[in-house]
């Protein structure tokens, strides 16, 4: 089969094409023939090293990376029952999706619904289920409420705002330049600060007529993580899910203490998805509010499977203007 294999941790150039041996499922496995994979930060970080002692995402090279991807079952271990061959499913969280073919846990499989283009709902697995559990679980956001996005044009960012719009809260979004302004405009975010052009805390609390948000969701990380404790209210929470700017290295607790008695939290999402009956309940909510119109999936970009470097250099320039895929055919 044809994949992509990293051998060395570094940057997009050790992102490199190969054939592998089609892998075949064990017990409680099923083997996907992926259609389309997901391009996610968590897909650099690990090609960087950043994960490779993680318990959660720990991984050697060589390795094939991707952890979300959409296709069809192919074939079942021993034990599976919630799926079977010819089901078209989409997952995330299981390394080796850029591949022609994957081995993946059947709990992690969610059969795509009838009806609902299979590039949406991989779109919508760790990027939506993602923007599910941060609105929904770790800071459950209430109407009234307003909330900080950060890179509000991105994959995560645009559906951050529209799950703020449908829980009845306001989101204050920050974006790199214009035209990702024109997008969280679109999206009801109010108001959208350039962060090149003014200190977006001073423009949130202008916002907030001094008060702070209740919640900043930010995937940014080191350039934005003084500026988001700022922007809060007093005990107001930073979920910090990520770090597109390099990583926060130190919290000193007293100093979230004198902001204000802030909660912070660095989560993975792993812990937030540790349950097949978690995983349907969020991929379960987000296909819904695509179904119904609730939510738009904006797919920025789809590449061929040997332009993964280039995906993943445009993903880190800070180029993109929502979700990323990587097709395994060389058609559309």
């Amino acid at each position: 089969m044809r994949a992509i294999q990293v051998r060395r941790y570094g940057g997009p150039e050790e992102l490199v094409a190969c054939e592998l041996g089609t892998p075949e499922p064990g017990p409680g496995e099923a083997l996907v023939r992926i259609s389309h994979a997901g391009v996610n930060f968590t897909d650099i970080y690990t090609r960087q090293g950043v994960y490779r002692h993680s318990r959660t995402y720990r991984n050697q090279p060589p390795f094939v990376p991707g952890m979300e991807a959409t296709g069809v079952v192919e074939a079942v271990g021993d034990g599976v029952e919630n799926i079977a061959p010819q089901d078209r499913v989409t997952y995330c969280l299981s390394l080796g999706a850029y591949a022609e073919y994957a081995v993946v846990s059947a709990w992690r499989l969610v059969r795509v619904p009838g009806g609902l283009d299979p590039t949406i709902a991989v779109s919508l697995m760790l990027q939506g289920c993602t923007a599910h559990y941060l609105t929904h679980s770790l800071f459950v956001l209430e109407s009234g409420q307003v909330c900080l996005v950060h890179a509000a044009a991105g994959g995560v960012g645009q559906l951050l705002l529209q799950l703020a719009r449908l829980r009845g809260a306001r989101a204050i979004a920050t974006v790199g330049n214009e035209e990702k302004a024109a997008i969280a405009r679109d999206l009801g975010a109010d108001p959208v600060i350039l962060y090149h052009e003014e200190k977006f805390d001073d423009a949130v609390l202008e916002a907030t007529n001094g008060r702070g948000v209740d919640v900043v969701y930010d995937g940014v990380g080191r350039s934005t993580f003084s500026g988001s404790l700022r922007s809060l209210r007093t005990r107001g929470t930073l979920a910090l899910f990520g770090g597109a700017s390099g990583a926060v290295e130190s919290v000193a607790p007293l100093d979230l203490a004198e902001a204000g008695s802030l909660f912070f939290t660095r989560p993975h999402m792993a812990d937030y998805m540790a349950s097949s009956d978690e995983i349907a309940w969020r991929a379960g909510d987000m296909f819904r509010f695509a179904a119904q119109g609730d939510i738009k999936v904006r797919i920025d970009r789809q590449f061929s499977l040997s332009q993964a470097s280039e995906a993943h250099g445009l993903m880190e320039q800070g180029g993109t203007r929502g979700k990323l895929l990587l097709r395994m055919t060389d058609g559309e």
